[in-house]
């Protein structure tokens, strides 16, 4: 990976780092690129069951992107449509993930920040985090995607306020919002993610994937019904599904296998 963005692997939970403290983990045109490489390795990464997305520093989750590369980076019309293509493509990547994502949320998560905690599957911020998407007060179009992931989780009025008023919204206002799931103490931010990372890497991965599956569909114009089925079934064909049913008469923990 690049120096800004770091990959770990520690049993079965996988760590993205947005490495770029000094500037808030601001976000770079090669920074998105290689995001999107860490989901990919991830994804075929079969120990790995959940993914945790963090910001390096304690100060910022993500400030969004690094505007000390504008004029390089989206100057023009083809480097603004190249910038957002490599948005685009990790944004996708990370809805679409296979595997559980928990955004862990310090301080700032602002603009880009806020549509890659979107696309998580869970979000949980310390008291000390900050919520903006300030396109407003930058003179940049706001893409369909972008505001459709926040108004699915927020609903429409409190998704025109925050893209009208561009302001800032404390950890307390965003879980009333339901923009994140929970709020916990500064300090006990990284125990509380690995907590609930362990949890899920614990249940059974195929009824997890057609979870994920589901609510996606659920959230589009044209649900594969058909194809939510078909997951569902698999689970219950599975090995996974006679190590739970035997695990439970045994009263023991199942160990599950994703087969």
């Amino acid at each position: 990976m690049s120096a800004k963005i770091l990959s770990a692997t520690e049993g079965a939970i996988g760590t993205l780092t947005f490495n770029n403290p000094e500037r808030h983990n601001a976000m770079s045109l090669d920074m998105w690129r290689t995001a999107t490489d860490a989901l990919e390795q991830f994804e075929q990464n079969s120990a790995v069951r959940v993914i945790v997305l963090t910001g390096a520093g304690g100060k910022a989750f993500v400030s969004g992107a690094d505007i000390s590369k504008f004029e390089s980076e989206r100057a023009t019309l083809d480097a603004v449509a190249e910038y957002n293509a490599a948005v685009d493509q990790f944004g996708k990547a990370l809805n679409e993930s296979s595997k559980p994502t928990i955004a862990m949320i310090r301080g700032y998560c602002v603009g880009g920040g806020v549509g890659i905690a979107v696309c998580c599957d869970l979000r949980i911020a310390n008291e000390a985090a900050r919520f903006a998407v300030p396109a407003a007060k930058l003179g940049l179009g706001y893409g369909y995607s972008n505001v459709r992931r926040i108004m699915d989780l927020v609903g429409p009025q409190f998704v025109t306020e925050m893209l009208l008023t561009a302001r800032q919204f404390d950890a307390v206002e965003a879980a009333r919002m339901g923009l994140v799931n929970r709020v916990v103490p500064d300090a006990g931010i990284e125990s509380a993610v690995r907590e609930v990372a362990e949890t899920i890497a614990g249940n059974a991965p195929l009824t997890i994937q057609a979870v994920k599956r589901i609510v996606r569909e659920l959230r589009g114009a044209e649900p594969d019904i058909a194809a939510c089925d078909a997951l569902v079934q698999k689970c219950f064909e599975s090995a996974d599904y006679r190590e739970g049913r035997q695990a439970f008469l045994e009263k023991r923990k199942p160990v599950f296998r994703g087969v």
